[in-house]
């Protein structure tokens, strides 16, 4: 009996992959390639179920292009680029430009008086340069002056105007994104739109205007105080890539670094434009409903009238150095105990990607060798995560994992060694390889259920730096063997190799001191500490005591099991709105 099952066993097993191996070589993405003549590539996928297109466009630049002095300015360029054009977000283009020149000659007064400031910082005169308190008199009278030009021009705007052109057409799902190594633009539009689309991005891309552009530094660098400053771990992950990145121009946040977002010059943005954004850098993807023949066509007419960049994006050169010592932080947060492990690994598209990828869905999800390991047997873990992120020019493994009460960073820190351990000297059984290629096989067949997800595959895959890999990707998972996963395991989970970052919880911020907290769970913990962190931003108390009544008619629908989480937060908008009353 035992043998026959072991036969019907291998026979299913045999079925699934060769079902799986359908699947993954079967639903090829029929994309056409054109090349326009100043370098601009388009991609398009004819998709004719609905009448709807989605659009968009991948520059090739993100964060790993940039310098110190300018970090940060590829996705100041994801928000400038909704800025306008002559046409478009003013109401007097003539007299916009007037202004926007004589703001840049205030501006240059203001960068010699900044030098002068950064040097007093230097010779320990200010404490704080973005203090102002601390700006000198001269600066702050050109503030003043650059706050009535400013003003002047805010008269001429037409707020969101590219936005409301595209929504009252029908559009939706406007946005844009930036990584380390490409900023992406997309938008859904009905199938009949599809020349307004080619004027209105072919517009921007020709004849943008950067309006704001001040001010939208302020905008980011608020932007990065939301995501780093007013988060548990935000700085402490940061200072923990920059640990980890030594050489490499990962070593900084896409966001940027404050200092050089607040140096960044419109000269400075426009040079980087005319190199970044120029057509030979640039690829346009389009999926839906729509003829090949006709969107081409419509390209050449739009796209093609953009002059070809005078100046080729240069190539990034400065590599990470091979790590030769383990690094290890401690950090102290205001968050639960956890550790997190960075290891060096390989670029995009590197054959040895392929069996790393495969090695973190082994060990990730509820499901993986590490939930099973450290949260469900040896019980040091509440929750556990692994994933590779090849990146353009690097790659890097990522494991870490929150300690259960009782329970130390170190002690979750040597669960996820033995889990590697194993990998390392024990063959992956068959069963669990393919159960992992089944997943992959099912997961790419989900991504091309609609236009918009294809489009998205698209832009990431091009920017990283070929598209094809929509196609050929899954067939190299599904050639991934036991003997693969081992391998990489051995080669790159060495101790010299990795980062290892320690977070312990702040001292002052445990439960015993916060009663509001007292019977979350860890995760609710957690979730309170955010909140709570981004109530200090708000300085409404009106705005508050809304949400808190709405919240209060609303907590009888609230379930049993979030009742304890629903209190504290009302607690922590009370205390708030009590905190902001005793100011007034």
């Amino acid at each position: 009996m035992t043998a026959i099952i072991c036969k019907r066993s291998r026979l299913a097993l045999w079925l699934v992959t060769l079902l799986s191996a359908s699947v993954a070589f079967s639903q090829q993405v029929p994309v056409k390639e054109v090349h326009l003549a100043n370098g601009m590539r388009l991609l398009m996928v004819e998709r004719h179920d609905n009448p709807t297109i989605a659009g968009g466009w991948v520059a090739h630049v993100g964060s790993s292009n940039e310098r110190p002095g300018i970090t940060g300015i590829a996705h100041l360029f994801e928000h400038m680029m909704f800025k306008g054009t002559p046409t478009i977000g003013t109401k007097d283009y003539e007299k916009d430009q007037e202004i926007i020149a004589k703001q840049e000659e205030v501006r240059e007064k203001m960068r010699q008086e900044e030098a002068h400031m950064r040097e007093m910082w230097r010779h320990g005169k200010i404490k704080d340069l973005q203090d102002p308190n601390t700006f000198t008199p001269r600066y702050k009278e050109l503030s003043a002056e650059f706050k009535k030009l400013v003003d002047a021009q805010r008269e001429l705007l037409v707020k969101n105007e590219f936005d409301r052109i595209y929504t009252t057409a029908g559009a939706s799902g406007m946005n844009a994104f930036t990584t380390d190594d490409l900023t992406g633009y997309f938008i859904n539009v009905p199938a009949n739109k599809l020349e307004l689309w080619m004027w209105m991005e072919s517009e921007r891309l020709w004849h943008p205007v950067f309006r704001e552009f001040y001010a939208e530094r302020d905008v980011v660098l608020e932007e990065r105080r939301m995501r780093y400053d007013s988060t548990p771990l935000g700085e402490a992950s940061v200072a923990h890539l920059a640990m980890f990145w030594e050489s490499s121009t990962y070593s900084w946040p896409t966001i940027g670094w404050p200092s050089d977002v607040m140096a960044i010059s419109k000269a400075q943005a426009d040079n980087f434009y005319s190199i970044y954004y120029s057509p030979q850098n640039i690829t346009l993807i389009l999926v839906g409903d729509f003829q090949s023949d006709d969107a081409e066509k419509m390209a050449r007419r739009y796209f093609g009238r953009i002059p070809r960049g005078k100046k080729d994006p240069p190539d990034v050169v400065t590599l990470e150095v091979p790590q030769e010592v383990e690094k290890r932080m401690n950090a102290e947060v205001e968050a639960n105990p956890q550790v997190d492990i960075y290891w060096h690994t390989v670029p995009y598209q590197h054959p040895d990607s392929y069996p790393l990828a495969v090695l973190a869905q082994l060990l990730s999800g509820r499901t993986g060798r590490l939930y099973k390991g450290l949260v469900l047997s040896n019980e040091v873990a509440t929750e556990t995560f692994a994933y590779q992120d090849s990146k353009k020019w690097a790659g890097l493994f990522n494991i870490g994992g929150e300690a259960r009460d009782g329970k130390t960073p170190e002690d979750v820190e040597q669960g996820i060694y033995q889990e590697l351990d194993k990998l390392k000297h024990e063959l992956v059984p068959a069963e669990e390889l393919q159960k992992i290629k089944n997943q992959y096989a099912a997961y790419e067949y989900r991504k091309l259920n609609s236009n918009f997800s294809i489009l998205h595959q698209l832009i990431n895959y091009d920017g990283e730096g070929d598209w094809r890999e929509i196609n050929y990707g899954g067939p190299k998972i599904q050639a991934v063997t036991a003997e693969d996963v081992q391998r990489v395991a051995q080669k790159y989970f060495t101790k010299i190799n990795r980062a290892v970052g320690i977070y312990t919880r702040k001292p002052g911020t445990g439960t015993e001191e916060d009663p509001d907290l007292a019977g979350l769970t860890g995760d609710q913990k957690t979730a309170i500490k955010q909140l709570a962190a981004k109530l200090k931003q708000e300085s409404d108390a009106g705005k508050l005591k809304q949400a808190l009544e709405k919240m209060k008619g609303q907590a009888g629908q609230v379930p049993d099991e979030q009742k304890p989480f629903f209190q504290a937060y009302m607690k922590k908008i009370q205390a708030r709105v009590t905190e902001l009353g005793g100011k007034e």
